[in-house]
């Protein structure tokens, strides 16, 4: 079974010691293929070939364009387009899902206090930091930790199952009138019915929210509202409310290529709407099927997180007795 990466940064925790570790990075074979192209920036290497066009996009019966597929970020049409984690790799614009030279794109304008809430919860003290804190704040640094482990679980919804879900490979199925996606990552999944229908008043939330979908051309374009703000919408602790409201934006220029482009507003959350860039994602250039990935914890990490709880309780019960002298 292949080795699987929930989060580029994520942070172990070994609690009996109070050490904060890095996880290591799923390994992959770095890319087989390469090309002419000049040395990317640091490296010294040539860039990874990319995948050809491969030809116009199919069609559904009714004449859209038929997004189905499993599909990589990047252009190599690999699993190893993300996880080549090696300093050797990690500039290779192959690997990416898209040219910041070429389509920069913006941080989220987070508001002050969700930009705190977000660093808090998208990292975990460094090793040996532990032992500098005071108990309160290893307290706080604990609870943190047990927030995002246990966090892992939760689906990645709106438009996490797509920037986040396909870290690992994602599947769409096309049909006339829906869309389907499953990602490798939890074995999220969503159906999208396309047929231009108006949101309810006042839906109920949901980790993939309310969707309604319309062809504009040729491309897909799903408006969703009604969101479980429990979700996060990135792997770096991308927080939301329950009033985010995202418009995507899925296209197929060619057959081994798929563009996506997102718009999120959330005026509890952010400053301004964020508007991604083109997203780039390959066909997949193996017969593999999607594997079987459930949560960002294994065994070994339901028993970290249990010792976490207990290290807390700990924690919670000398606070409270230093406190009362």
């Amino acid at each position: 079974m292949k080795t699987r990466l929930a989060n580029p940064f994520v942070i172990g925790v070994f609690v009996s010691a109070f050490v904060f570790v890095l996880a290591p990075c799923a390994s992959a074979q770095q890319a087989k293929e390469q090309g002419s192209a000049p040395p990317y920036a640091g490296s010294g290497k040539a860039a990874s070939k990319a995948l050809p066009d491969g030809g116009p996009a199919p069609r559904l019966p009714d004449g859209h364009p038929d997004f189905s597929g499993i599909w990589f970020v990047g252009s190599l049409g690999k699993e190893d387009a993300l996880l080549v984690q090696s300093a050797a790799t990690q500039g290779d614009p192959a690997l990416k899902p898209f040219d910041p030279k070429v389509t920069p794109e913006e941080k989220p304008s987070f508001q002050p206090w969700a930009a705190e809430k977000v660093n808090q919860l998208g990292r975990g003290p460094a090793r040996g930091e532990l032992s500098k804190m005071t108990k309160a704040q290893q307290l706080t640094a604990v609870s943190t930790e047990i927030a995002r482990l246990e966090r892992e679980c939760v689906p990645d919804g709106v438009p996490g199952i797509t920037l986040v879900g396909a870290m690992h490979g994602m599947q769409l199925v096309s049909a006339p009138g829906t869309l389907v996606q499953l990602t490798e990552l939890n074995h999220d999944y969503r159906v999208v019915s396309i047929d231009g229908r108006a949101h309810s008043k006042e839906p109920d939330p949901k980790f993939n929210g309310e969707s309604v979908a319309h062809w504009d051309g040729d491309t897909l374009v799903i408006d969703t509202i009604g969101l479980d703000d429990r979700s996060w919408n990135d792997a770096g602790a991308w927080i939301h409310s329950d009033q985010q409201h995202v418009v995507e934006r899925f296209s197929r220029p060619s057959r081994n290529y798929l563009i996506y482009q997102v718009t999120v507003e959330d005026p509890k959350v952010l400053t301004r709407p964020w508007v991604s860039a083109p997203h780039k994602y390959s066909l997949s250039v193996s017969s593999e099927p999607l594997n079987e990935w459930y949560c960002g914890i294994n065994p070994d990490g339901d028993e970290e997180v249990r010792a976490l709880k207990e290290t807390k309780k700990r924690l919670e019960e000398d606070i409270s007795k230093e406190s009362s002298h």
